[in-house]
């Protein structure tokens, strides 16, 4: 939002460029951070509980191995297609000169995106939330000057236009991975950076829940990308900019929650990782419930005052309409969201995202199967509202359900073998 409200000031085709660009990077830092970054913490946190220490260190290196070639999987895509990939996004003429000139920095160096993402997962994986918090807050404070400064200029320092903006993300990131490098490879961390052969074993272990858990973060864009396409079809430019912004605070409410889901990977990691079956399920729905209470709490706060979140950003009578329908009508189901979402972070660290993932995709149907319909029936976007809400609900007690019931543990009735790794020389 820093950077956004900085762009905004070199016009609309600046603006509209870099809203191009938001959605690919923002799903680079939900499954760098979130679904990648969850397979790595929930593997490292296993992995301690059951007292493999040596697998716990090699896990530092193959989780820097998959990081590094994702990132340059996503780079060669964009570099190579970016003007074909935000054509297709609606691109065109000044807006898409400066949707390249902004992605073309950013995905560049999109493995520093993934790389710092990938190493604060590692360390949350021992169970160490502060570290990685703290860097994020300085970084924080990093941006608020350095991107007016690479944007307009100052002194010996050349404006740099939108792709100033691009530079100043590139540079958090570059220095963020810097700082949870060192932390890891001074020995301040529980786990340590261990030269080791590659083992599929370890790779499996961080990307069956990682590969998983993409699905998640691909299937809550895929909801609001739909139902702000069925909003278009249906209703006016206002209609569109007031569900857009109302429905901004659902994707704030996302990295809420992970501040309450990322212990809950390490701790229930570690516990199940022991053997701790019991502990793991009450951590689970202590979580849960405070994930509830927070974000409910919130909803209903816009659902009752929805022109103070609204009024943010325009005060245009149709935008405010739409996203005041949209906010009275799915913010009282927002616990629902947060409950689902908190056990699908709790069901990372079990290594068990059958039902999370079953959710979405019940969400995913109802959202949009039932929007569409919902539209064809009635016309109106409030009912398109109302399916949303329903979905929100469905996947909230679809997760809880599963996770209550203990369906977590059946497929662990197995005993699987210990992974091992083996030293190499350097």
């Amino acid at each position: 939002m820093i950077e956004t409200w900085w762009v905004a000031k070199l016009g609309t085709d600046a603006l509209a460029g870099m809203a191009l660009v938001f959605p690919p990077v923002m799903l680079m830092t939900m499954i760098s951070g979130g679904a990648l970054g969850g397979g790595i913490s929930s593997a490292v946190a296993h992995a301690l509980g059951a007292g493999r220490r040596r697998d716990a260190d090699g896990l530092v290196l193959h989780a820097v191995v998959i990081n590094i070639v994702i990132a340059m999987v996503f780079t060669a895509l964009f570099l190579l297609f970016g003007t074909s990939i935000y054509r297709i996004l609606g691109g065109k003429a000044g807006e898409l000169e400066a949707a390249l000139a902004y992605s073309d920095v950013v995905f560049a160096n999109v493995v520093f995106i993934w790389l710092m993402n990938g190493l604060a997962s590692v360390i949350r994986g021992t169970g160490n939330m502060l570290y990685p918090a703290l860097v994020t807050c300085v970084g924080v404070l990093f941006l608020i000057p350095i991107s007016p400064v690479l944007i307009f200029g100052f002194g010996p320092i050349p404006a740099m236009g939108i792709a100033g903006g691009g530079v100043a993300m590139a540079a958090y990131y570059a220095a963020g991975t810097i700082a949870m490098a060192w932390y890891i490879f001074s020995g301040r961390s529980t786990v340590r950076f261990r030269w080791v052969r590659l083992d599929w074993t370890l790779l499996a272990a961080i990307l069956r829940v990682g590969a998983l858990s993409a699905i998640n973060s691909i299937q809550t864009n895929a909801v609001i990308a739909g139902a702000t396409a069925l909003v278009a079809t249906s209703a006016g430019v206002g209609a569109v900019a007031g569900f857009g912004t109302g429905v901004r605070l659902e994707y704030l409410l996302v990295p809420l929650i992970f501040g309450i889901g990322a212990p809950m990977v390490a701790m229930i990691g570690t516990n199940i990782g022991a053997g701790r079956q019991d502990r793991a399920l009450s951590i689970a729905m202590a979580g849960a419930g405070i994930a509830f209470i927070v974000t409910e709490t919130l909803g209903l706060a816009a659902a009752l005052f929805p022109e103070v979140w609204l009024g943010l950003f325009s005060a245009e009578p149709n935008m405010i309409a739409a996203g005041t329908a949209y906010l009275r009508i799915v913010g009282p189901v927002y616990g629902f969201f947060g409950l689902g979402l908190s056990l699908y972070f709790a069901s990372q660290g079990a290594g068990r995202l059958f039902w999370p993932i079953t959710g979405g995709f019940l969400r995913v149907a109802i959202a949009l199967g039932g929007g569409w319909l919902a539209l064809k029936l009635t016309g109106s976007v409030e009912w398109l509202f109302a399916t949303l809400a329903v979905a929100l609900i469905v996947y909230g007690l679809t997760v809880f359900a599963a996770v209550r019931s203990r369906l977590w543990f059946r497929p662990l009735a197995m005993k699987r073998p210990r992974a091992t790794v083996s030293p190499t020389v350097s």
